[in-house]
């Protein structure tokens, strides 16, 4: 005959195991990660790299619901609702941040990083993380950096080639609105027009501009080579995005939280510009193959020419941290 005794803990074990269970699936919380390109882009490759390292490193009770293509509004609109606090997490262009903080339009200076190798390196590099994390720090309230990441470098695209510098004289380009972008542009003789991203489709298929510029995957995703299909690889520029917490989230978790939170972004910092870039180049085979004319040997020599001398120039303009940024940047080898 069975011990009654026996049986009773027994069933008790079974309500502490049951109880244990719901309490863990309880603990379990989900965050908002907001971003304004399709999941395909090198942003997906944040959000995934980001959700599954914090989701391992705090056992499955922190987990990221991802929102892309601008769900909750675009990049200068969601960056006001993390520093509000109504959204957790967010990717946005070192361009838009610099409508918080001018100083990160350092990140978007034109020829500031000598090619794919050099911008893999630095985005990835653990002193240019902390030395932008530091100026976002310093001037931004509200919000904070975790991690740096790119989408690789930035090409013009338009009806027409752009071979040389002289091909965009007189043009109007739609740029990002950042002090860098305002004096770039108008130096090489272009005009300048400021949109928000999802109007650019448009914009190019009526003439409103006449080029667009960003990276290839974004070209590809976002179908703008419809409207303007000629791809020019100019380089002039990288694809940089910072990734942000709310103050009002990071303040609430505990310090072990917080290390699962900037360790999942330093995840991000260290793996995905290597993935990016080579989204880019898959992305430039699958446009080739349905028939976007690439430009692949554009005259940089003009550009550079110009652009050159404005590197020192516009990053002490900007401040002491752009400046830090510019130069560890350009250590790099």
């Amino acid at each position: 005959m069975s011990d009654p005794r026996a049986s009773i803990v027994a069933v008790f074990a079974a309500v502490s195991v049951l109880f244990t269970a719901s309490a863990h699936a309880q603990e379990a919380k989900h965050y908002r990660f907001a971003y304004d390109q399709p999941k395909t882009t090198g942003y997906g490759i944040v959000g995934d790299i980001f959700a599954d390292k914090l989701k391992t490193l705090s056992k499955g009770t922190m987990l990221i619901d991802q929102y892309p293509g601008a769900q909750l509004g675009q990049e200068p609109q969601v960056l006001q609702l993390v520093k509000a606090g109504d959204v957790e997490f967010c990717i946005s262009s070192s361009a838009n941040a610099a409508t918080l903080s001018p100083q990160a339009g350092v990140m978007s200076m034109h020829f500031l990083f000598r090619s794919e190798a050099h911008l893999i390196k630095a985005i990835g590099d653990g002193e240019v993380s902390k030395a932008v994390k530091a100026m976002i720090a310093d001037t931004v309230q509200g919000a904070r950096v975790i991690g740096l990441a790119t989408l690789g470098l930035r090409h013009t695209y338009s009806k027409r080639e752009i071979r040389k510098i002289e091909d965009i004289k007189g043009l109007k380009v739609r740029v990002q609105a950042t002090p860098t972008e305002d004096t770039m542009f108008p130096a090489y003789g272009a005009q300048i027009v400021h949109m928000p991203f999802g109007s650019v489709y448009t914009s190019l298929q009526t003439g409103v501009v006449d080029v667009a510029e960003n990276g290839i995957n974004v070209y590809l995703a976002n179908k703008h080579y419809e409207v303007a299909p000629v791809l020019s690889l100019t380089e002039h520029e990288a694809n940089n995005s910072l990734v942000w917490v709310s103050d009002k989230l990071w303040n609430s978790l505990t310090a072990e939280q917080q290390g699962w939170v900037q360790a999942a972004a330093d995840e991000v910092n260290r793996t995905q510009p290597a993935k990016a870039v080579e989204l880019e180049h898959q992305s430039l085979e699958k446009l080739k193959s349905i028939g976007v004319k690439v430009v692949p040997d554009v005259d940089k020599s003009g550009f550079t020419a110009i652009a050159d001398p404005y590197l020192d120039k516009l990053a002490k303009e900007l401040g002491p941290h752009a400046e830090k940024v510019k130069r560890l940047i350009r250590a790099i080898n």
